[in-house]
């Protein structure tokens, strides 16, 4: 048992070299010979066994490599071969050639061929024999080709040769054949045993049968390329071209920046007036000032408009700082403030922060630590970027103050202080900054030369500036100081600016700018690294170096938009130091600081090295006509060396050695700079640089460009610079941006294949993937090497280590995604791969700049006119090939442009000049090869003969080989240009360019789609070089398309690129190569996209006559320049052109007919329905218009409409013509629709046009086809496809699964009853789970739990009942349960991913993981998952509900288009714009509503038999008549958010407006006052007349007093769409149906009504009720409750509940089934012409519309705003205690204080109330017995008091406010003269506050200081409180401290209560409170001085009394004791 390969030969490799081959089976792997020096075949004839030992498999691999040997470097691969050996196992024996493929897994050239021979034991494989073998089903190329061919070389069979046999009619597997099916087989070893596996390999051997009938695939399968056709190449002389012209950066954009201050908490301070302040740049806003609070409620919106572009804008940076008593007077003082970039915002999901709280600290005092946090939303809006507010339901949950501060997600919420040190060294090559002239002056009066610019440097940070010193007139400034800026780190400000700008006593200008991104030089990763850079030397660039006095560039030199040339460098470093702020020698400020550092040595930064740059000009074309006739040279720089002006031309360190020699002036120097080439004639015998081309005048190419004579002569420059030597930075960029690229190639691919929907995208995505991971291992190995470069800093250290780690994680990660590519996961995965091509261009990016990149200027006359800048990474050369730059050493084309603002707009769209140019740039010391790149056959001219050692570089290159060629341009048709003139339409003709030739195509009137049909042939086109080279890498195409204009010069509308196909003489004209296919180019205008352009190129060489070729190689003998002529024997060789067919075109030669697309027979019918909206055509109207169709030449006209006003609509539906149309659908032309008006005398005006570019959407499939899917769908359904397609409500996967026969029983359970509550929360609107959502007597309170009143259970008094629920109550419900399905989608999400991940890993066991059968649809399954997380919350009381969409009802229902489409009419010239998603609106003149269908003729007779099919109306069956209906339109308006403010005061006095038709209703005496949030609660009902009237506009717009009221913005709806649509837009459908009450049906119709008209329209069986609550349609059961409940509780039987269940669930209904709308509320944007795209606020409303023929609609639904309910809070001080003693008493020094307390609930000047003063307490006690009477309003629903106050003294009338409910006591001490003191507060959120303590011992500061933890009760639960609490405030550290309790009884009632029983304040009647005991201390002096005395003196020093006593006592008895004790000794010793 053996397998033995015979390898024979290799073919067609290219260039001469040593080859080696390895081939592999099962891991083993044998390696050849080596072949020395062969060329391009090498005969390996070596035979290789393998003994097998087990069967081999049909699955398993053999792989062939074959390597170019080398001796001493890795061994380079030129190509693989791989082969599944399922046809080996079957045959025994089997001889293959193929082609090789790359790296890329894309077909090279080279081919092989093999021999094997397999025998295994049995000897089941038979004999095998030639015939049979021809038979093998050859699998369909471009079937199988994806994951190892790039899309572009999929060339397909044409006729010919039969599929299998290639044109020599030997067996071969061609490319794309065997070899590459066992290449995407490999994929595909898996077990069957996955349920929708098989399903899929049917269908692909269906596919493959199919094709093998269908002999050869069609001629036209379209690779669809767009760009990447040009991009790909296989040879690597040429490089790709960049086909996106114009520069992107600095061009002004829109931009509107929203904030919303909401609160400030915890701010530090005793008793403040705070107010809050936004600054962003240099513009500043103010909240309005709140008094005594430390906690201020504002919720005010500002809104700040920019037009600047985006760089400008993202480094701007947004303050908030909360000021402490400003007014008008003083500017008050800074509590603190938080600061950060707007690019932060831009950068978070959606571009905004949304109620999140900004910490603030202090800028003066860095350890002070927090000093409170504001609570806002900052969101920043572009152009088109619609922010998505998150819905504004109840703030409740926010309070977590630390879970959501306003950082961006991975950065710690305790942020630490760090100092930014930016050492700041020296800087080179600055320009001058003065005339000439200016130093002549100078030198004459000062009589001295000096250097003209006073240099320093200027470092912007987070909002703050340092400069360096100044240092005078000086090129080379040398600085060594430092910046240091304080901020907190990590910062929220991206980018750090570092200028060099020029002192001068006028202004200081900059001279260039870079800008240092902190997230390239740290990371934040665990095993990241603080911010670090350098030593490192910044180049900058900016404008040219010519000064002049008004520089129209300035803007480049300040950083905005792309520099045109060198400025300077700059030698900086940046380091980052954590501080420790508890240290005490910590300086506390945050001032910038500036300070001397020490000088760093010459090596820091790298060894200098001279480097080399050499360039040849190919060729000069496309050089634009205006810039005149003079000669043109071009001059090329890198860095200041071959700079014409003040360019430098020697060694840094030579000019260094000059400048310590002080006796020398700086003359000399000078003077090197001019006559340089003396001094450098001596270095080592070298050349001068050659910087500039020889001038040259140039010749015409056509009536716009002209071109240089370039021909056989190719100038070069060459230039020596020196640099230090970091070129390794470069080359690890240089290896990510190849990684990049390929990447970013293969994922075009990728989604290429699945927009055209061909087969198998998972195959090239997995294919991708893998070259990602090979790439990221690759870059692990070559990065490894790195030696310890001189000059490498920390950040080269650091990066590396990090690239690498990413990169690793990369290729593990790329390998992971790609074992889980599933053909249902493509996107998702696709996705994953893009995130990836970001990173890797992040990493890509280095921070620290080496060598500057090189510019080309392209001068006339000595004027700069264009420019190109070419990265000097991208020229870079490295031995090793990855890290070679892209285009060193290759031929690149470069088109120059103009520079600055100059290119902005129309200018930079047009080329300013095309150069082939080829660049080489590595150190000297490496350039033997550097020529080895350029096409070959030139000789080298040198200008000296030198004598030196070192190869001189030539000045210029002559060829002496010419080849020469036809090219074929096959234009065949453009779609979707720009329209360029204002009829809407254009003229278009294309224009082609190739090498210096220019052809045009005819001019095809009126048209966006033209379709030209026509040949160019540029005959005799001589190319330069190799013939060889010339095939593999021809030259490219530009393509440009204009549009001619009668008058004037053509217009410009765009460009794109083609790489044609080349075939050189000795080739056979025939496949697989030839005839080339058509393919789509994506045209640019700009950087936008304009059209795509169909055509094919090939080049095709022209042979030479023999006796020419005789003679020219005489001539070659006698030094003689040879003249070829082409000879008559030339023209037979090349493929015949068929002449000009058309008799009407003229000359004009068509596309040959194996090129041009295979035409079948399609009928397209029209269904014509209407006009809307027209706009007047040049001042008249539109009275009667017609509409054209036209299609490929074809076409059909409406009727005509006979009074437009009277009756849009056309009289005719349906017409139809029949067209050829390709048959690869691709490749449809588009249908162009156009509007005349047919005026009098038989004139015709255009109105309008549409284009519709694809008409896939509207080809017919039959109903039977789409059933099938569906069974092959729901199988699929049931897997995975369940969780990720289940979150999407209107996907069709949610069909139940259907058996062919029998019903099915769609289980809906029945309402279960009332009190089981822990049931799941309802998802969506068409589960029928019962709901948990907090209700209350008005919403939110979750005060009374909802019961039934059944017998037997008691009911709480305050129950509220049906009456209490009003339509609020619905809508609040539903807002929260639309919260809840967001979080539960992202559950689900996670869990789909966790599930997907299980089943990889099952499926890589092998086994299935088990499905739970669920008898719901898959779409209920994920219900069930998205409640397990909610179930666990608290009951809720039931209510129904609505849908609440937070978008508009269209995008959730597709524009409710499903029959009838609505087509805009342009007309006008489009403008250009960056973005081209609403740049038309403007063009827009009309709509045209109808629609398409387009089929195959001819039709099968099933369609046509059906029962009442009408033949007139085609396709378009069953739809309604076209006359005009009256129709009632109710419009409800709920309420608007986030309106733009309007007025100067920052708010708006919004109102609505409704226009319908002429009618129109205008709300403006309802405005609401001063609001940018307000609640309109409205309904209006309008009649219309459909189609006159159909277009609804709601409008808001701002009141005013005086002037005129200005739109805020308005919303369009398209009524009649909405009315005839199927989802039945008319009346939402209410969750359920009730009778009465909050939730009545709305409909006139009743549900059975409803399911009874819908049953008869789609012609369905049914509805059949069935007792035991069943209804059945069709072949569906549904169950459902069958009682109804009436007003008096009464129930009654009834089928409407079974009825609607039947409606809510109808898109299950096979055939006929959609998503009807349901009862809903929708937001829509409101839009305004004047900020186009930028959103002004959202409004919440629904339309219903009633036809007026059928059952008038009861009355509108009351939806008016809740009225706040009116409350009185009674509070009573009792008694405070252990207040703290402020006052020292005069005579005594006594403690005491004279307390009172102070209180307000809506604010402090609005209703603050006293107590009376409890003098001269010495404890701290205090007795009041005092009443507070607070009368507020109140919504309960929202927890917020309403107040109306009038705003200012000239306000006009009251503004309403919400605040929270919020009662502030605080404690004060009463002073006769002087202010007050503040001694302390408490403030109680009346919702949500601690229980009081009993008494006063248990009453402590923890009750403030742990509210969180502590249980809470609302007042309006409780009613009455009683209790103490705690006053607190800040001590001088900011802790809070204790200062005093307080006794208090909080009463409330409703205002009817408080009306009842009356009180009376302080302690009058009524109800009046006794008078407090006090101790009367005042006056006690007088009246009785020793009382007085005794309580002062006993109560201040009793102990001090008792302890004299004590003491005396003591001495007493001490005293005592020595009187007395001799007398006693005396005795005692007496014996007395």
């Amino acid at each position: 048992m053996a397998l033995v390969v015979c390898l024979k030969t290799v073919t067609e490799l290219r260039g001469k070299g040593d080859r080696i081959a390895k081939v592999s089976f099962r891991g083993l792997s044998f390696y050849s010979r080596v072949l020395e020096n062969c060329e391009d075949e090498a005969r390996f004839e070596e035979a290789f066994r393998w003994p097998v030992a087990s069967k081999v498999d049909g699955n398993e691999m053999l792989e062939i490599h074959i390597y170019n040997y080398s001796k001493v470097f890795t061994n380079r691969l030129i190509g693989t071969f791989r082969m599944v050996l399922q046809k080996v196992v079957e045959e025994g024996h089997l001889e293959v050639s193929d082609t090789l493929i790359d790296d890329n897994n894309t077909a090279i050239q080279t081919s092989i061929s093999i021999e094997i021979w397999y025998q295994p034991m049995d000897g089941s494989v038979r004999g095998w024999s030639d015939g049979e073998f021809l038979d093998v089903p050859d699998d369909r190329d471009g079937m199988f080709q994806f994951e190892t061919e790039s899309l572009l070389s999929s060339h397909s069979h044409s006729s010919g040769t039969p599929p299998g046999r290639s044109s020599h009619g030997i067996p071969t597997f061609r490319k794309a054949g065997k070899g590459v099916f066992s290449a995407m087989k490999i994929g595909k070893v898996r077990s069957h045993k996955k349920g929708d596996d098989p399903a899929i390999l049917e269908t692909e051997d269906l596919d493959r049968k199919a094709m093998r009938l269908g002999g050869g695939l069609d001629p036209d399968t379209i690779s669809l390329a767009s760009v990447t056709a040009v991009t790909t190449n296989v040879s690597n002389k040429r490089s790709k071209p960049d086909i996106k012209m114009e520069p992107s950066a600095g061009r002004p954009v829109d931009y509107q920046i929203s904030v919303t201050v909401i609160e400030a908490r915890q701010l530090v301070g005793l008793n403040m007036d705070p107010v809050v302040c936004v600054e962003i740049g240099e513009e500043k806003k103010y909240t309005s000032m709140k008094e005594s609070t430390n906690c201020p409620y504002y919720n005010e919106y500002f809104v700040f408009d920019f037009h600047v572009p985006p760089d400008v804008m993202f480094d701007k940076i947004l303050k908030l700082s909360v000021i402490h008593s400003k007014n008008l007077l003083r500017s008050g003082t800074l509590v603190g403030n938080f600061k950060l970039d707007v690019g932060t915002v831009y950068s978070q999901s959606e571009h905004q922060f949304y109620h999140k709280w900004a910490m603030l600290s202090d800028p003066d005092d860095i350890t002070a630590g927090c000093k409170g946090y504001v609570k806002c939303d900052i969101a920043v809006v572009g152009k088109g970027d619609n922010i998505k507010t998150p819905h504004k339901a109840s703030e409740t949950d926010e309070d977590d103050i630390e879970g959501n501060l306003l950082l961006p997600e991975g950065i710690p919420s305790e942020r630490q202080w760090a100092r930014f040190y930016v050492r700041i060294y020296r800087a080179e090559g600055l320009p001058k900054m003065n005339t000439s002239i200016m130093a002549n002056v100078k030198k004459a009066f000062i009589g001295e030369n000096r250097d003209l610019v006073d240099p320093y440097v200027q470092v912007q940070f987070a909002g703050q500036k340092g400069k360096t010193s100044v240092q005078k007139s000086s090129y080379e400034p040398i600085w060594n100081e430092q910046v240091i800026f304080t901020e907190m780190f990590p910062p929220l400000c991206k980018r750090m600016k570092v200028q060099i700008r020029d002192s001068d006593k006028v202004n200081d200008v900059a001279i260039g700018t870079h800008f240092i991104d902190l997230r390239k030089i740290s990371n934040d990763g665990d095993k990241g690294f603080l911010p670090t850079l350098g030593p490192a030397w910044v180049n900058m660039y900016g404008s040219t170096r010519n000064y002049t006095l008004m520089d129209e560039h300035q803007d480049l030199n300040e950083g905005l938009g792309e520099g045109v040339s060198f400025r300077a460098r700059l030698l900086i470093s940046v380091a980052v130091e954590i501080l420790d702020t508890t240290s005490s020698e910590i300086m506390s400020s945050t001032e910038v600081q500036v300070e001397p550092v020490s000088n760093i040595s010459e090596s820091a930064t790298g060894k200098v090295e001279e480097f080399f740059l050499f360039g040849s000009f190919l060729e000069a074309t496309m050089i634009d006509r205006k810039i005149g006739d003079k000669p043109i040279n071009f001059e090329v720089t890198i860095g200041n060396y071959g700079n014409q002006i003040d360019g430098v031309s020697k060694p840094v360190a030579g000019r260094k050695k000059k400048k310590d020699g002080v006796g020398e002036s700086d003359e000399e120097e000078s003077e090197l700079i001019q006559n340089s080439s003396d001094e450098e004639a001596e270095d080592d015998g070298d050349l001068v640089s050659v910087s500039t081309s020889p001038p040259m005048k140039p010749v015409i190419t056509d009536r716009n460009y002209f071109h240089l004579p370039y021909f056989e002569k190719k100038p070069c420059i060459y230039i020596k610079s020196w640099w230090q030597d970091q070129r390794r930075r470069l080359y690890n960029s240089n290896v990510m941006d190849k990684i990049a690229d390929k990447l970013e190639e293969g994922l075009n691919d990728v989604q290429e294949i699945i927009k055209t929907e061909k087969a198998f995208p998972e195959r090239r995505l997995r294919g991708v993937l893998e070259e990602l991971s090979t790439g990221c291992s690759r870059f692990v190995t070559l990065a490894n090497k790195d030696q310890n470069l001189a000059g490498r800093t920390k950040l080269d250290q650091e990066r590396l280590k990090s690239c690498m780690r990413e990169m690793e994680s990369m290729g593990q990660q790329a390998k992971t995604i790609r074992s889980q590519v599933k053909r249902n996961t493509v996107r998702d995965k696709l996705k994953l791969a893009l995130n990836f091509l970001q990173r890797l261009r992040f990493l890509a990016d280095e921070p620290q700049h080496s060598i500057p990149d090189v510019f080309v200027w392209m001068m006339s006359n000595n004027k700069r006119i264009a420019y190109a800048r070419i990265p000097s990474k991208d020229i870079l050369y490295s031995i090793v090939d990855e890290e070679r730059g892209k285009d060193c050493g290759k031929v690149k084309a470069v088109f120059l442009r103009l520079p600055g603002k100059k290119g902005f707009g129309p200018a930079g769209w047009t080329v300013q000049a095309k150069l082939e140019m080829y660049l080489w740039l590595g150190l000297n010391k490496q350039r033997k090869d550097f020529l080895s790149g350029l096409p070959s056959g030139f000789e080298e001219n040198k200008a000296v003969k030198g004598t030196g050692l070192q190869v001189v570089p030539p000045i210029s290159l002559v060829y002496n080989m010419k080849q020469v060629f036809q090219l074929r341009a096959h234009m065949y048709q453009a779609r979707s240009l720009f329209a360029a003139d204002s009829s809407g339409l254009s003229d278009p003709f294309a224009r082609v360019f190739f090498s210096t030739h220019s052809q045009v195509t005819e001019v095809l009137s009126e048209t966006l789609c033209p379709t030209w049909d026509q040949l160019l042939v540029f005959d005799n086109v001589e190319l330069y070089g190799e013939a060889t080279e010339l095939r593999d890498d021809p030259p490219i195409i530009v393509i440009e398309i204009y549009d001619q204009d009668t008058v004037g010069k053509a217009e410009f509308i765009g460009r794109t690129f083609a790489k044609p196909l080349s075939k050189m003489v000795d080739e056979h004209y025939g496949p697989p190569r030839f005839p080339p296919q058509l393919e789509y180019y994506q045209i640019y205008r700009g950087n936008c996209p304009a059209g795509e352009l169909l055509a094919a190129f090939e080049l095709l060489q022209i042979p030479y006559d023999d006796e020419e070729i005789r003679r020219a190689l005489i001539a070659v003998h006698d030094f003689a320049v040879p003249q070829i002529k082409i000879g008559p024997a030339g023209r037979t060789e090349l493929p015949p052109i068929d002449g000009p067919t058309d008799v009407d075109r003229g000359p004009i030669l068509p596309v040959p007919l194996g090129i041009r697309p295979v035409l079948s027979r399609y009928r397209i019918e029209v269904l014509f329905w209407g006009l809307r909206d027209l706009k007047r055509i040049n001042l008249a109207q539109v009275d009667r218009p017609r509409v054209d169709i036209e299609c490929a030449g074809k076409g059909i006209q409406s009727a005509l409409i006979q009074n437009y006003k009277k009756n849009p609509n056309f009289s005719t539906l349906v017409k139809w013509f029949e067209v050829d149309l390709p048959e690869n659908e691709l490749l449809h032309p588009p249908l162009n629709i156009r509007v005349v008006d047919c005026r009098a005398f038989g004139r015709y005006t255009l109105v309008g046009s549409h284009a519709v570019t694809s008409l896939r959407k509207f080809i017919y499939t039959s109903p039977d086809k789409r059933a099938n899917n569906w069974a092959h769908t729901a199988r699929l359904a049931n897997g995975y496809m369940a969780l990720t397609n289940g979150t999407s409500r209107s996907r069709p996967y949610s069909r139940p699964i259907s058996h062919s026969s029998g019903d099915i029983v769609v289980n809906i359970d029945s309402e279960p009853n009332i009190k089981k509550m822990e049931t799941v929360v309802k998802l969506d609107a068409t589960s029928d789970a019962v709901v948990k959502i907090d209700v209350n007597e008005d919403e939110k309170e979750k005060e009374k739990k909802k019961k039934k009143k059944k017998k037997g259970e008691e009911v709480e008094e305050e129950e509220p009942d049906e009456s209490m629920l009003d339509w609020w109550s619905k809508y609040f419900a539903s807002i929260e349960t639309m919260m809840e399905t967001l979080r539960a989608q992202e559950a689900a999400w996670a869990e789909a991913e966790e599930r997907e991940d299980m089943e990889i890993a099952a499926e890589n066991a092998g086994t299935k993981p088990k499905e739970k059968t669920k008898s719901k649809s898959s779409k209920d399954k994920k219900k069930n998952h998205g409640s397990d997380g909610t179930e666990k919350k608290v009951p809720k009381p039931r209510v129904d509900e609505l849908m609440v969409y937070n978008k508009e009802l269209e995008s959730e229902f597709d524009h409710f288009e499903d029959w009838l489409h609505t087509f805009n009419l342009y007309r006008g010239k489009a403008v250009d714009d960056d973005d081209h998603n609403m740049v038309d609106d403007d063009r827009i003149v009309g709509r045209f509503k109808g629609s398409l269908c387009m089929y195959k003729l001819p039709l099968s007779d099933e369609i046509t038999r059906e029962a009442g099919f009408d033949p007139n109306m085609g396709m378009f069956q069953s739809i309604p008549h076209n006359d005009p209906i009256n129709v009632l339109v109710r419009v409800y308006v709920v309420r608007a958010t986030d309106l733009h403010p309007a007025d100067i005061n920052g708010k708006a006095d919004p109102y609505i407006v409704i226009k319908l038709g002429k009618s129109e209703i205008k709300d403006k005496e309802n405005y609401i006052s001063k609001q940018l949030n307000p609640v309109f609660g409205k309904s209006f009902d309008i009649e219309a007349t459909f189609p006159m009237e159909s277009m609804l506009t709601v409008s808001v717009y701002d009141w005013d007093l005086v002037g005129t009221d200005d739109l805020i913005g308005e919303t369009k709806i398209d009524l009649e769409n909405r009315y005839y649509s199927k989802h039945r837009a008319t009346c939402g459908i209410a969750s359920n149906y009730s009778l009465h009450g909050y939730n009545v049906w709305r409909d006139p119709q009743k549900p059975t009504q409803l399911l009874a008209k819908l049953c008869k329209e789609g012609k369905l069986d049914g509805p059949h009720y069935s007792p035991g609550g069943k209804v059945k349609v069709s072949n569906r059961i549904f169950l459902g409750p069958t009682e109804i409940e009436d007003e008096n509780g009464l129930k009654k039987p009834t089928e409407e509940h079974l009825a609607l269940t039947v409606l809510k669930h109808w898109e299950e209904i096979p055939r006929v089934g959609c998503k009807l709308v349901p009862e809903h509320v929708e937001t829509r944007p409101l839009l305004n012409l004047d900020k186009p795209g930028i959103e002004q606020g959202r409004i919440e409303m629904w339309v219903d519309m009633f036809p007026m023929d059928g059952p008038a609609p009861g009355p509108a639904i009351d939806i008016s705003p809740r009225k706040p309910k009116k409350y009185e809070l009674r509070v009573i001080i009792w008694n405070t205690d252990e207040v703290i003693l402020e006052d020292d008493d005069y005579f005594t020094g006594e403690k005491s204080s004279d307390i009172f307390v102070r209180g307000w609930l809506k604010g402090q000047q609005e209703d603050k109330q006293d107590t009376d003063v409890h003098y001269h307490s010495l404890t701290g006690e205090g007795n009041f017995n005092w009443r507070f009477v607070f009368p507020f309003d109140y919504l309960m629903a929202e927890e917020k008091i309403v107040i109306s106050k009038k705003e200012s003294l000239f306000s006009w009338d009251e503004t309403e406010y919400k605040i929270p409910a919020r009662l502030t006591l605080q404690v004060w001490d009463a002073d006769h003269f002087s202010a007050d003191d503040f001694l302390g507060a408490i403030e109680l959120d009346l919702n949500r506050f601690p229980r009081g303590a009993k008494t006063a011992k248990q009453c402590s500061i923890d009750m403030v200081l742990n509210e969180q933890e502590l249980p809470t009760i609302s007042i309006f639960k409780q009613k009455r409180v009683k209790g103490w609490w705690p006053f607190v405030a800040r001590d001088e550290n900011d802790e809070l401290e204790l200062t005093g309790k307080v006794e208090a009884e909080l009463h409330l009632l409703t205002a009817e209560e408080a009306e009842k029983n009356p009180v009376g304040l302080g302690r009058k009647e009524p109800d009046p409170l006794e008078k407090p005991n006090r101790p009367d201390t005042s006056l006690m002096w007088f009246m009785n001085p020793l009382k007085s005395i005794r309580y002062f003196i006993w109560h201040n020093y009793r102990w001090l009394i008792l302890k004299t006593l004590a003491l005396l006592l003591l001495l007493l008895l001490l005293g005592l004791f020595l009187y007395s004790i001799p007398g006693y000794l005396v005795k005692k010793l007496l014996g007395a």
